[in-house]
This record gives C-alpha cells, sequence and structure tokens, in this order.
C-alpha cells in the first residue's frame, strides 16, 4: 500500500495490541493483559488523530512529541476529536508503562502496540521494523491529514499543534 493521503478511506484491516487502562494497573509496575485493538472497527464512526513515534521512552518522542499530545489534549476534543493514539512498534507492556510513565490515566490517549511496524510497513512510513515519526487523522473512516517526518528527530507535521492548525 503506498502512504496514506487526505481523501483516501482508512485502510479495512488494521489492528493492533493494546494493554487497556484499568485503576488496579495504574502503578507503573503492574502488568495488564494486552488484548487485540482492531482500529478500523473502532474507529470508523469517529474523528481520531493517530499520531506514531520511532519508541516509546526514546528522546524525541518522550521530550517533544508525546507532551505536545498530552498538553494540547483539551483542544483536541474541542475541535471534535474523540480519539488520540500514539503507536509505535514496541511491545504492548512497554506502551502500556510509557503512558504511566506519562501519568496518562483512562483512555485519554491509547497507547498502541504496532508489532513488528505492520502497519506503518503497509503504509510504507516504517524503517528497519520501527515505526516512523508521523500524524494521521481519521474523521469517520476517511483520512483528513497523513504527514511523515522527513527530518529525524523533527516534530513539525506530526506534533499536536500541526494536527491542531489542520482541523
Amino acid at each position: 500500500m503506498a502512504p496514506l493521503k487526505a481523501g483516501d478511506k482508512f485502510p479495512t484491516d488494521v489492528k493492533f495490541q493494546y494493554v487497556p487502562w484499568a485503576e488496579e494497573n495504574e502503578n507503573i509496575q503492574a502488568c495488564g493483559i494486552p488484548i487485540p485493538y482492531d482500529a478500523s472497527k473502532e474507529w470508523a464512526d469517529k474523528k481520531v488523530v493517530l499520531f506514531s513515534v520511532p519508541g516509546a521512552f526514546t528522546p524525541t518522542c518522550s521530550v517533544n512529541h508525546l507532551p505536545s499530545y498530552i498538553k494540547n489534549l483539551p483542544q483536541l476534543r474541542e475541535k471534535g476529536v474523540n480519539i488520540v493514539a500514539v503507536t509505535a512498534s514496541n511491545d504492548p507492556f512497554v506502551m502500556s508503562a510509557w503512558g504511566k510513565a506519562n501519568r496518562v490515566k483512562g483512555d485519554d490517549i491509547l497507547f498502541l502496540s504496532d508489532p513488528d511496524a505492520k502497519f506503518s510497513n503497509s503504509i510504507g512510513w516504517a524503517n528497519n521494523g520501527r515505526t516512523g515519526r508521523y500524524a494521521i487523522v481519521i474523521d469517520h473512516g476517511k483520512v483528513k491529514y497523513a504527514e511523515i517526518e522527513t527530518e529525524k528527530g523533527a516534530v513539525k507535521v506530526s506534533g499536536a499543534d500541526a494536527i491542531l492548525a489542520n482541523l
């Protein structure tokens, strides 16, 4: 599949892995059980922002990229975004721990695992088995925005500010 672009239909077979947030597993040392997350089904009738990072706990991802979404979550909600999700090729336990380490509770932001960068690879936005740094806005099954960073360590087209400017 070619990279997604505005106007495309979101693929119908996008699946991630996910450890749902639960109060009893709020502590970073606690583990939940990973479950499949059928993004195509869950997002079919919603407005969604999906952003991808090369790896949880990495410098740019942890200092710049994820914090931009945490900070701007209220503004994203005001613009009608139902779901904000981040993905990386890390396993679901690491993604869950990254959310806990950043004090994200509930489903404010979904921390989704893209095992072996399968989804990212399918749209041509993976590199050596890792997810690229990109953002996609999906509105009721239709791609409204899709951009990938081309400069290493940059968060220009995939951060929350860029998304807010394009909603």
